[in-house]
């Protein structure tokens, strides 16, 4: 991957070039969306833009005629987070920024995309009338209302993870290009400031009070406390100088223990905006 931010740094017939290509061909749109938050994180948003244009064209393509919007939502969000991190050297307001435009586009797609959202709904409603009788029965009228609402979610919920996976990426690139090791200081030091954790929570809760879809507001601002939480993880593991197989059990516990690990972690995050954990920490030895 190193060799392929070098090829793209060369020049904006390169950068273009491979932000064109691997945006449309399917399932390489991500590397589309990095390589224009790379060239945004250097070079700014003047350069990004004109880079953008090159991506953009085959993402249109794919969110009206394939009627898959999600290469123009993951580049949108790459491009509106890359612009802010560039601007304030902030992941917490970057990854906010992600969070606000997750919400726009929830809100969008079923205007938009209405046929693709009506027939995920009727598959979803099929479904579990045929598997699961007793909660499609239990759930009666609402039934359609609720698959919509976790459609709609998880497809934004989705398109934001893969641009903050993307962002993340870009600035790693920026970094082993130009600074070495200055994405991972970055990393492991993150962490919310205690009115953003705050505002984290109190929109996630506010969801199911208001009415309104309370699992997208979950997905849209647990995100950054969840962000917040692996990166507590990764900032102990390195302050203490442990070994990186601590990082391997890590993840194999998320993938193992899922929910509730991430819920977890979700504490874990918000408390350390409040206490420091990793402050608190006498560093054993040099950083890994």
């Amino acid at each position: 991957m190193r060799a392929l931010a070098q090829f793209v740094m060369r020049g904006p017939l390169q950068a273009g070039g491979v932000a064109a290509v691997t945006t449309a061909i399917p399932l390489l749109f991500w590397i589309g969306a990095a390589v224009v938050g790379l060239v945004i994180l250097r070079l700014g948003l003047s350069q990004g833009l004109s880079i953008g244009l090159w991506a953009l064209l085959p993402a249109l393509g794919w969110s009206w005629i394939g009627q898959d919007p999600t290469a123009l939502a993951v580049l949108l969000q790459v491009t509106l987070m890359a612009t802010v991190l560039r601007a304030t050297l902030s992941w917490e307001k970057a990854l906010l920024g992600g969070s606000f435009l997750a919400i726009a586009t929830g809100a969008l797609l079923p205007v938009l995309y209405p046929d693709m959202l009506d027939n995920l709904v009727r598959a979803g409603v099929s479904f579990y009338e045929q598997y699961n009788a007793e909660v499609a029965r239990s759930l009666g009228d609402e039934l359609e209302s609720v698959i919509r609402q976790s459609m709609n979610a998880s497809m934004t919920g989705t398109f934001l993870v893969s641009g903050v996976l993307m962002t993340m990426l870009a600035r790693s690139w920026q970094a082993g290009l130009y600074n070495p090791g200055g994405f991972r200081e970055e990393f492991h030091a993150f962490r919310l400031s205690g009115p953003v954790a705050v505002l984290c929570v109190a929109i996630m809760l506010a969801g199911s009070f208001l009415g309104l879809n309370s699992l997208l507001l979950s997905w849209a601002f647990g995100l950054p406390l969840f962000i917040a939480g692996v990166a507590l993880v990764h900032g102990v593991v390195g302050r203490k100088n442990m070994s990186g197989q601590w990082l391997v059990m890590f993840y194999i516990a998320l993938v193992l223990l899922g929910p509730s690990l991430m819920v977890l972690l979700l504490v874990l995050a918000f408390v350390d905006s409040w206490l420091d954990f990793r402050g608190r920490i006498k560093p054993s030895g040099p950083a890994e």
